[in-house]
């Protein structure tokens, strides 16, 4: 699954980068290289944890959970100042999109909220480890969106069910596969991931809700600052 959300993100970040260069455009706000740089450090944190777990060095995997915590106080701050910056720049432009911030915004929460309850739940290895790849897994949907969203917008047209799939639809068949994991390995579904898959699929169909809600955009843009 982390090898599944790496390839995800490179897709759809690498190709978004290497076009931004070579055009020439404007170097990103340094609020959004913050962002990236927390977002990678926790993918690879993540990645070194799983391949710790699987080497039974646990004392090693605990060590650095510390750092987990850091970040997983720091991301959520970050990524929303992130999208403010964004956002308030793109306001001046000919086309905003200020009811985008409900998915920006419900993507962090929702991360927040999945690990929140695995650091609380540490001490429970089945349901830390559930409520950690949860809690990454409400964030996919940046690199999804950015490589196959035109596409299936292309295909579906416009409105909830539509920009729900050009979200999140990675997202969800991601979260999904736990639940098939544990029905195939326990014939039962964990209560973490009950609980911290309703969470997460709960704050992103409230952020497509939002979205596509006309009376949104301009409390959006209100929050933006614009």
């Amino acid at each position: 699954m982390v090898a599944l959300v790496w390839f995800v993100i490179l897709m759809g970040f690498v190709p978004a980068i290497w076009t931004h260069v070579v055009k020439h455009k404007p170097p990103y706000p340094i609020a959004v290289h913050i962002h990236a740089a927390a977002m990678v450090a926790w993918l690879t944190l993540l990645t070194i944890q799983v391949l710790l777990i699987r080497a039974r060095r646990t004392d090693l995997h605990r060590k650095l959970g510390v750092i987990g915590i850091c970040l997983a106080c720091l991301i959520p701050f970050l990524g929303v100042t992130a999208a403010i910056v964004v956002d308030r720049a793109q306001m001046a432009t000919p086309h905003p999109d200020p009811a985008f911030f409900s998915i920006q915004v419900l993507d962090m929460i929702g991360f927040a909220g999945a690990a929140a309850a695995a650091l609380l739940m540490r001490g429970e290895p089945a349901a830390h480890k559930r409520l950690i790849l949860l809690a990454t897994l409400a964030c996919v949907d940046a690199g999804f969106a950015r490589w196959m969203g035109g596409s299936l917008t292309r295909i579906l047209g416009d409105g909830f069910w539509p920009n729900m799939a050009e979200l999140y639809l990675g997202n969800i068949i991601l979260i999904m596969g736990i639940g098939v994991y544990d029905l195939a390995t326990r014939r039962r579904l964990h209560p973490a991931y009950v609980g911290g898959s309703a969470w997460v699929l709960g704050c992103l169909f409230l952020a497509g809700w939002l979205y596509v809600t006309p009376a949104w955009a301009p409390v959006a843009a209100h929050l933006i600052g614009r």
